[in-house]
This record gives structure tokens, sequence and C-alpha cells, in this order.
């Protein structure tokens, strides 16, 4: 399974409000996903086509690409991807990254576009933390590397966690540092980590990338920090060619990419919930059995001869 572009919760906020723009409510949500994005949607009773979207990103750590808490390219690829019906705000609500101003008034009344519109809106964390990702990649597309990019780029995924991209213009390598803190998630992982190695040699799968997993990290990460470096669960590698970034490919490798990590955590979260639930069961039918089992009897025959066994106190009497 794989984890949706758009939030959820988000979109159908948008949808809600953009149905039912002739009922002045208001609103004022927050809520945390997944890798500690929180979100702030407010519409108030004075202007209720006005709505404000901020959004809060994990502080990006030093060797993370970043301007202005942002990741690079996040400015531009928000005006790309949105136009000019939306506003960014200078500067943003406090303790936000971002906050966007959408007047629903302004938006052309066709169902459908507005639809879309909203789609994209609800992606925005698609679009802001894959940014400078989608920048090296598009050159990757045309077989080319940003002059300004250095050999090792960083980019942040994760809370005080990044993983690392080596750009050439014939392929981008991609290498991933694994970390959990439940011990146990660490095992499931790891475990994960090769199967999911070994399956990439599928044929069906011939087409996707090149994958790879080690304990320690591969040669393309030398010259990152070496606080960057530790992994208990390993390290994985991606390669990425031209041909999975042509067209279309582009938003997918790059919004797969950005949540590898949540995608891993998500598919060993649903391991130890099922395990969970088989030791539960098992337990249950053990309980069950047990409650189900008779008492022996006191009397036992041998060879048609009949014995009682004696307690205690018969063999005092006696």
């Amino acid at each position: 399974m794989m984890l949706q572009p758009h939030s959820r919760f988000l979109l159908q906020t948008l949808l809600t409000r953009a149905h039912n723009l002739d009922k002045a409510v208001e609103l004022d949500y927050q809520w945390i996903e997944f890798d500690d994005v929180r979100y702030h949607v407010q519409v108030t009773m004075k202007n209720p086509s006005i709505l404000l979207l901020s959004v809060s990103l994990p502080n990006p750590p030093p060797e993370a690409m970043s301007f202005d808490g942002l990741p690079l390219g996040a400015i531009e690829a928000i005006k790309t991807a949105y136009g000019t019906g939306f506003q960014i705000l200078d500067p943003p609500r406090d303790g936000f990254s971002l906050t966007l101003k959408l007047n629903f008034s302004k938006l052309r009344p066709d169902e459908a576009y507005r639809n879309s519109l909203l789609t994209k809106l609800a992606s925005i964390r698609e679009v802001v933390m894959g940014a400078p990702l989608k920048i090296i990649l598009r050159h990757l597309a045309s077989r080319s590397v940003a002059p300004e990019l250095d050999r090792l780029v960083a980019i942040m995924h994760r809370p005080n966690e990044t993983f690392f991209l080596v750009p050439q213009a014939d392929k981008v390598t991609v290498a991933f540092p694994m970390r959990f803190k439940d011990s146990v998630d660490t095992i499931l992982a790891t475990s994960f980590l090769k199967q999911f190695v070994e399956a990439r040699r599928a044929a069906s799968l011939s087409s996707a990338p090149s994958c790879s997993w080690s304990p320690t990290a591969p040669q393309e990460l030398e010259g990152a920090p070496k606080e960057t470096l530790s992994a208990n669960a390993g390290f994985v590698t991606f390669v990425i060619m031209p041909r999975h970034v042509e067209g279309e490919k582009l938003d997918r490798t790059v919004w797969n990419l950005s949540t590898f990590h949540a995608y891993v955590s998500y598919h060993v979260k649903c391991s130890e919930g099922f395990m969970h639930t088989r030791m539960r069961r098992r337990v249950e039918s053990m309980i069950q059995a047990l409650d189900q089992a008779k008492p022996m009897e006191k009397t036992r025959s041998m060879n048609n001869k009949s014995f009682k066994r004696l307690g205690l106190n018969d063999v005092n009497s006696k």
C-alpha cells in the first residue's frame, strides 16, 4: 500500500467549505500528520469566503538544503503548482513555515476545476517537501546536473533526519539511513528491507529502480557528516534513471522517495499489529480449550478391577 499524496482531512475540509459558501461559519482546525507536519485551517465569520492554510514543517537539520525554514525551491514550486489562485503571506502565521490565502469567490464556478485545484492544495506537503528533489530529478530527465548543487545533497524527510542524493547526468543515487526507536521495529524493518531488495529481482519488476541494502553506509555517502550516518536498520540505496522520471512519472517518483521511510514504518507497524492479533487469537483458543476440558474421574479400572484413590484422612482412619 502506497501513501496518498494529499491529506484526506484537509481535502475533506476544503471541499466541504467550497460546497457551503452561502453559510457563514467559523473554522479553526489544527492537526498533525505523519513525520510531524502540522496544519492549521482558519475561516472567520467576517470573511467566510477567505480561507487561510498554514503548514508547519520539522526544523531542517544543518546539512539539509533549506531557505527561511522551507526546502530549497518550495516557493517556486507552489507558484508553479497553484498559479495565481493563491496568495503566499509573508511573513507566515506565528509558529508556521508557510501560510496560503485562498479566496473562494475568485475561483471559477466550474466544479471539476475547483475539485482539481483543491486536491492540489490538499497535496501541499508533496509540493513543498518534494521541491528540492524535483529540481534534481528534472535535471536528470534532461540528462544534466544543476550547477549549484554539491556532489552530495542532503534532503530532509523526517524530523532531524535526511536522506542523501548523488546527482549525475545519467543517474541519481538515493541513499536512506534507516533509523527506528523501538528495538522490535528495528528487527522487523531490517527483515522487511532485505525482502524488499529480494523482491526487486523479480522479472516483473525489471524496469523498477535498482535497489540494495547494506548494514553500513554505502560508498556514495563518503563525506557525509558522521552524525547523519547512524542507522540501526541499515542503509537502502536506489538508483534512479532518466526513464523513471519521464513525463507523469516524475511526481510519482518524487512522492515515493520523499515518503519512503514513512512507507516502511507503516508496513512495519501493520506487521507488528498482525502478529499481535495472531498471538491473541492463539491465546484465546488455548484458554477456550482449557475451559472445555473435563476433570479426570476419581476411580480408574485395570483388568476389570476397580481401585479407589485414598485420601490422607482415609489412611489415618484405618
